[in-house]
């Protein structure tokens, strides 16, 4: 079996660890009993999501709470192999290519999704947000996984223009920064989820799909402050790789700023990301848009890493597709 093999053999058992910790994870979010009151704080529901027991609903099909904690802790435990096999992945394709990983898309790709993993593991451990929120977490990694299949590209040598040791300076942060911002625009949709859905029971309204799923989540406000630190976190790491860009662009090409297509659009992100910033620390009414802004900050980094990649002709066109 080659290095190649071996490395495409753990990525496609990453993909199936994380959908069985989804599921894992499902069970727990589902059935443990222990719900979230209004006033719950992500800081104090803890890695396991302690709360109060709270029977089942009659007539209800359900699992027992001690049942449904250990699929919990399964799913985390399922969620560690996931990235270990990830990380070896990369590291295997490391030995068998003899360079640093990030020479393609679907090599960036792959990276973004195991610094998100990596982050959502930081914050379960630290006790930061509840374990049942893997659920969403397993769910976005899995899909950015899956998606990196379609531009899939062998192991090689680097392209000549790639071969600097800015490579590991500029991407890597590029790479590290959309990871975490992955699992902040999580964190924003779920806010926003549990925002509407607590406008709805106030108001008396029936609750359906896809709002009935934010019935367990923790208190939107706890959310969204959650959804900000992980954002105050990830904007000066994206902002230095857009700077380290910016670098290695001026040794390349003899200017710090060519107007390439991949730049533009990195500074349309930064910019929007700025808003979001702005916007959450403004008054009360940019403040509740400001999940809004950071959702839309990571729809423009999806657009640079796609269409940018794989529509535009530019000075980047490292895709390998």
């Amino acid at each position: 079996m080659t290095g190649a093999e071996v490395a495409n053999a753990l990525f496609v058992a990453t993909i199936v660890v994380y959908a069985a910790a989804m599921f894992a994870y499902a069970v727990e979010y589902a059935f443990d009993r222990r719900a979230p009151k209004r006033a719950e704080q992500l800081a104090a529901v803890g890695a396991d999501g302690a709360a109060p027991d709270e029977p089942a609903p009659s007539g209800e099909a359900s699992i027992s709470p001690a049942a449904a904690r250990g699929a919990g802790r399964l799913g985390l435990v399922l969620t560690f192999l996931g990235t270990a096999a990830l990380a070896a992945s990369i590291v295997t394709r490391v030995v068998y290519t003899g360079r640093w990983p990030w020479g393609n898309m679907f090599e960036y790709t792959v990276g973004v999704a195991l610094a998100g993993m990596a982050t959502w593991l930081v914050l379960v451990s630290r006790g930061s947000v509840p374990r049942r929120l893997g659920l969403f977490a397993t769910f976005a990694v899995t899909m950015v996984l899956g998606t990196s299949v379609r531009v899939y590209t062998e192991a090689g040598p680097l392209v000549p223009a790639l071969d600097s040791y800015w490579i590991i300076i500029h991407v890597t942060a590029a790479i590290a920064s959309s990871g975490i911002l992955l699992i902040g625009c999580v964190f924003a949709i779920l806010h926003l989820l549990k925002r509407r859905y607590d406008r709805q029971v106030s108001d008396g309204k029936p609750i359906r799909f896809p709002l009935n799923v934010a019935e367990r989540l923790p208190d939107a406000t706890a959310l969204e402050r959650m959804t900000f630190k992980i954002h105050v976190f990830a904007f000066p790491l994206l902002t230095f790789g857009i700077i380290a860009g910016s670098v290695w662009a001026h040794l390349a090409w003899g200017r710090y700023w060519n107007w390439d297509p991949k730049e533009v659009w990195a500074f349309i992100a930064w910019v929007v990301y700025a808003a979001y910033l702005h916007a959450r620390v403004s008054g009360r009414s940019a403040k509740a848009n400001a999940p809004w802004i950071a959702i839309l900050g990571y729809a423009v980094m999806l657009f640079n890493l796609t269409a940018v990649n794989l529509v535009f002709s530019g000075l980047h066109s490292y895709a390998g597709v």
